[in-house]
């Protein structure tokens, strides 16, 4: 039961757990649907500004809920349109976001961050370097997206959790900050534009198929080998390949939805002959669409893009095979705002 002593950020709570503050304070749930559409619509940064809320509750919620705005303190524009933000919160921890307009097409699509670091320590990935400081509540998962939009000066229509952090170790608050970013009463970002990456965190995912929404899920797989899997992904390694694979058909079976696998390409590494083998034999019988990206430069890994004839004939194989198979454009590489690049530091 919500316990208005706790003295919770207002940004803390869910929608529905929004309806639980203004009854504890002896307001008609109607005024929650008010208080989420100054938060999450108006992105007002006082309570002072939420005209239409009786002054007596505006008091009692600056009181009880203090309401955190977060902030910009950095921003970098890339050669092709991609910002990347260095976004701040109340208590000084940073998270990285990055907002990627479609080239010829009037989508703008945020990837956000769902931990500030992460706990995962994938090889190949800079945000892994840093271990986790900490989880995000939903309105700073939210903020990111409002933040991007309103410097963008567009409507953001796309989504993605494939920023710093695994969501589905902060399973709830991520979800609870999608719910807000596809309310009809809020962002209205449809369902199927909301994507959420995960390193495969089994539970999570069999939990990820019995939610109501039709979010998209995406793995970022990486390789189809165990042992190349575990020298990339070694917090990953407690789930493996097969039981990975049982709970992505379970997922299908269960919301006749495809999965993306995301697989980073890098030279000698996980893109020889018998990771191509192995990598078909994974999709064989799976809805799935493969996402191949070669990897994006890091500072300090001497890890190496594959060669595009390389990443080529794996598109080829997996096609031949029945497959979708694409080739992300890596935007933002530039401006170090491409996968695998984001981290929570100033520049020095």
């Amino acid at each position: 039961m919500y316990n208005s002593r706790m003295n919770k950020p207002i940004k803390s709570y869910s929608l529905p757990e929004l309806q639980d503050v203004v009854k504890s304070l002896g307001q008609p749930v109607f005024r929650a649907g008010q208080l989420s559409q100054w938060l999450y619509v108006h992105h007002v940064d006082s309570y002072g500004k939420m005209t239409n809320l009786p002054a007596g509750l505006r008091e009692e919620l600056a009181k009880e809920h203090p309401l955190h705005t977060a902030r910009i303190v950095e921003r970098r524009v890339s050669d092709d349109g991609t910002r990347k933000y260095l976004v701040e919160f109340h208590d000084g921890v940073c998270v990285e976001t990055v907002a990627i307009p479609s080239r010829g097409e009037d989508r703008l699509t945020v990837c956000f961050s769902t931990q500030a670091g992460c706990p995962m320590q994938c090889a190949f990935c800079a945000t892994g370097q840093e271990g986790l400081e900490r989880s995000l509540v939903p309105g700073e998962i939210v903020d990111q997206v409002l933040i991007a939009q309103e410097d963008m000066g567009k409507r953001v229509t796309n989504v993605v959790g494939m920023g710093q952090g695994e969501p589905f170790l902060n399973y709830d608050n991520t979800l609870a900050a999608l719910r807000i970013l596809n309310d009809g009463k809020g962002l209205a970002i449809g369902a199927r534009h909301i994507s959420v990456s995960t390193c495969g965190i089994i539970p999570a995912i069999e939990r990820f198929s019995q939610e109501p929404e039709q979010f998209t899920l995406a793995v970022s797989l990486h390789a189809a080998r165990q042992p190349v899997r575990d020298l990339l992904m070694p917090k990953a390694s407690r789930y493996q390949l097969n039981e990975l694979k049982k709970a992505l058909l379970s997922y299908v079976e269960s919301t006749n939805r495809r999965v993306t696998l995301e697989y980073i390409m890098i030279e000698d590494v996980n893109d020889r002959e018998q990771d191509l083998a192995a990598l078909n034999k994974f999709c064989q019988d799976l809805l799935c669409h493969v996402n191949l990206i070669p990897i994006n430069a890091v500072k300090g890994s001497a890890f190496q893009p594959s060669s595009p004839s390389t990443v080529q004939k794996w598109v080829d194989s997996l096609r031949s095979r029945g497959k979708e198979a694409t080739v992300r454009d890596s935007r933002g590489a530039d401006i170090d705002g491409a996968c695998g690049q984001l981290k929570s530091m100033r520049n020095r």
